[in-house]
């Protein structure tokens, strides 16, 4: 008669695959799934670099509109927007490939609380200096019930040739950081994450900022050479490039992880 006796179903408890248990009412199993490593090669001044791609996620730093469309804010105060528009067409080649893989896509977008309650005059001083002009939550001029930057606005959507695709993550931030005072660092633990690839604008300020908190929490940072850009002069783009490479990750460009993926070594 034993032997008739069905074990209680087990149920999944976990946000993703990746870090879950299995639970019933007969016990708990707390064995996380092992992802066999999937070993990819890129090059950077020289020397291989190698990465493991099941434990890797890309974050795509403040695509959105409001730093990158024509009717965004960064165009309304007379920035021009061309050079925060050059990763568009490497990210629209990369982004499906990665998914493909499996590899989780993060959208890290500024998009601020409407009432700033968490903002500092530090802050919002950078981008509004003198108190009179159009800065973070203030109305954006040209579209009508839009605010500079603020969560749930379009402001902070990503731009329409990057549509994001269900499954992808969503993080906000309030600061040149992906990693300040955000969920970032919990969701990335949670995916059983190690390695970044970064991508996005300006790549001396917020991009740099995030890789440099992830490289201060002990992830493995990357940066998407052809895939980042800043719309800052060319000096701080070398800058840029300079202080990842000598202090904080390595740097390449996306077409060598496109050859990767399309060789099926990552399968």
């Amino acid at each position: 008669m034993d032997a008739l006796v069905k074990s209680p179903p087990l149920h999944a408890l976990g946000a993703n695959s990746r870090n879950e248990w299995q639970v019933s009412s007969a016990g708990v199993d707390m064995v996380r799934p092992s992802p066999g490593a999937r070993p990819v090669q890129v090059e950077d001044r020289g020397r291989t670099i190698t990465f493991d791609l099941a434990r890797t996620a890309i974050l795509v730093v403040d695509m959105q509109n409001d730093f990158c469309h024509a009717d965004g804010w960064l165009a309304h105060i007379g920035v021009d927007i061309g050079p925060a528009r050059t990763p568009i067409p490497p990210l629209q080649t990369l982004l499906p490939a990665l998914r493909d893989a499996a590899v989780p896509v993060i959208w890290v977008n500024w998009g601020n609380r409407a009432d700033k309650a968490n903002l500092a005059p530090n802050v919002l001083h950078v981008y509004n200096p003198h108190g009179d002009g159009a800065g973070i939550g203030d109305p954006l001029p040209g579209r009508s019930g839009t605010q500079v930057l603020q969560a749930g606005s379009w402001s902070v959507q990503v731009v329409d040739e990057l549509s994001p695709v269900p499954g992808d993550i969503h993080v906000d931030k309030y600061s040149m950081s992906g990693f300040h005072d955000t969920v970032l660092d919990s969701v990335l633990r949670n995916l059983g994450i190690t390695t970044l690839l970064f991508a996005g604008v300006n790549a001396d300020q917020c991009v740099l900022c995030t890789l440099q908190d992830a490289n201060f929490k002990g992830y493995d940072c990357l940066l998407l050479e052809d895939c980042s850009a800043t719309t800052s002069p060319r000096f701080c783009w070398d800058a840029t490039l300079y202080n990842v490479r000598q202090c904080f990750g390595f740097v390449f460009g996306s077409a060598e992880l496109l050859a990767e993926l399309a060789s099926g070594k990552p399968a």
